[in-house]
C-alpha cells in the first residue's frame, strides 16, 4: 500500500441538473432527483478516489467552524480518511454549485471564501505535522491552491516526488501556477484552452519547467501523455462508455488513478490506459466525489478486451 500525501481544496457541492446550455430564463423548474449536495472539492476528490483504490491517504486541507465543515468531518470518518489533519481556521467552509446538461457538459460556480488567504504551515512548531507527512509520503499530490506554495518547496527538499493538477492553462508562463508547475515531477492539465496542439504545448512545458511526466486531458478525445527522458508522446482515445452523466471530476478521476498505477509501479502508458477507463466509469454518475470504483474493478476492466485501449505515437 502506497502512502500519498494530499493537500487542497475541499468544498460543498451542489449539482443541478438543466435542460440545456444556455439556460434559458424560467422563473422555477422542477428536475426531480436532480439536484443533490455532497462534499466534495479537488482535494476530497483525489482521497476519496485513491481510498478506493487501496491506496493509504494522509490528507491536509482547511474548512470552517460551521455546519458544513461538520459535515466535511463527518463524510471523512464515513470514508475512512483520517481528519487529523484537516484546519477549521476558514471563516466559513468553500462551496461550489455545478449545472450539468444531459450531454455531461457543466458549467461550475465555486466560491472559495477566504482559503486563499491560508498558508499551510511548514516550518516551526506549527509545520510539525506537514513534515511528518513528508516523511512517510511516498508521493506529495500539491493541488494548486495558495496554501500549498510553501508544501512545494518543502516537498521538493524532502526529495518527495510532486504531483499536481493545474487544470485549465492558456500560458505556458501563467503567474499563478508557475510554482506548481517548476516544482511538479507529473503535471496534469486540460486542453479545454491552450493556445497550440496538445503535443507542443506539453513539449513546450517538459522543456521549461523540467517534469517528468506531462499528461493533458483532452475530455472525449482521450488523454495525451509526454515523457521527458525519452522524448515520447502519446495520445490515448477516450475509453468505452455506456453513459455519460456529469463530466464534472473526470480529471480528478484521472489524476487519481495514475498516481494510483505509477506508485504500484506501473509503466505511465499503462497507468494512464487505467486511468482512463476508471474515469469513464466514473463519469456514469453524478457528483464530482462519486463513481469510483475499486482496484479490483479496475483490474476487471483493464483485462475485458471490449474495452481496449489502443495507445498512438505521437513523436
Amino acid at each position: 500500500m502506497m502512502t500519498i500525501l494530499v493537500s487542497g481544496l475541499i468544498n460543498i457541492e451542489t449539482t443541478v441538473a438543466v435542460r440545456e446550455f444556455p439556460i434559458p430564463y424560467y422563473p422555477i423548474d422542477y428536475p426531480f432527483f436532480g439536484v443533490s449536495s455532497a462534499v466534495s472539492g479537488v482535494a476530497f476528490n483525489i482521497a476519496r478516489a485513491l481510498r478506493a483504490l487501496g491506496d493509504d491517504v494522509d490528507l491536509h486541507t482547511f474548512v470552517g467552524p460551521d455546519d458544513d465543515g461538520r459535515r466535511v468531518l463527518d463524510t471523512l470518518a464515513r470514508d475512512g480518511i483520517d481528519d487529523a489533519h484537516v484546519r477549521q481556521e476558514l471563516r466559513q467552509t468553500a462551496a461550489s454549485v455545478v449545472l450539468y446538461d444531459p450531454s455531461g457538459r457543466r458549467q461550475v460556480y465555486c466560491d472559495l471564501k477566504d482559503v486563499q488567504d491560508m498558508q499551510l504551515p511548514v516550518s516551526g512548531p506549527a509545520g510539525a505535522a506537514v513534515r511528518d507527512s513528508l516523511e512517510t509520503a511516498d508521493i506529495v499530490v500539491a493541488c494548486n491552491t495558495n496554501f500549498n506554495r510553501d508544501l512545494l518547496r518543502a516537498a521538493r527538499e524532502a526529495g518527495k516526488p510532486v504531483a499536481t493538477d493545474v487544470h485549465v492553462l492558456d500560458d505556458i508562463g501563467d503567474e499563478y501556477n508557475r510554482d506548481f508547475m517548476a516544482a511538479a515531477d507529473m503535471l496534469f492539465l486540460s486542453d479545454e484552452r491552450l493556445p497550440e496542439p496538445p503535443a507542443d504545448f506539453a513539449r513546450r512545458l517538459a522543456d521549461r519547467y523540467g517534469p517528468r511526466i506531462v499528461v493533458i486531458g483532452m475530455g472525449g478525445k482521450g488523454a495525451m501523455l509526454h515523457l521527458r527522458d525519452t522524448d515520447e508522446t502519446w495520445t490515448l482515445p477516450a475509453a468505452p462508455t455506456t453513459k455519460v452523466v456529469n463530466t464534472v471530476g473526470a480529471g480528478d478521476a484521472l489524476f487519481s488513478a495514475f498516481l494510483h498505477g505509477v506508485a504500484g509501479g506501473l509503466a505511465p502508458l499503462e497507468a494512464l490506459r487505467r486511468a482512463e477507463l476508471f474515469a469513464a466509469h466514473k463519469i456514469g454518475f453524478s457528483g464530482a466525489s462519486v463513481g469510483f470504483c475499486d482496484a479490483a474493478e479496475l483490474d476487471a476492466m483493464a483485462a475485458d478486451p471490449t474495452l481496449a485501449i489502443e495507445p498512438e505515437r505521437v513523436r
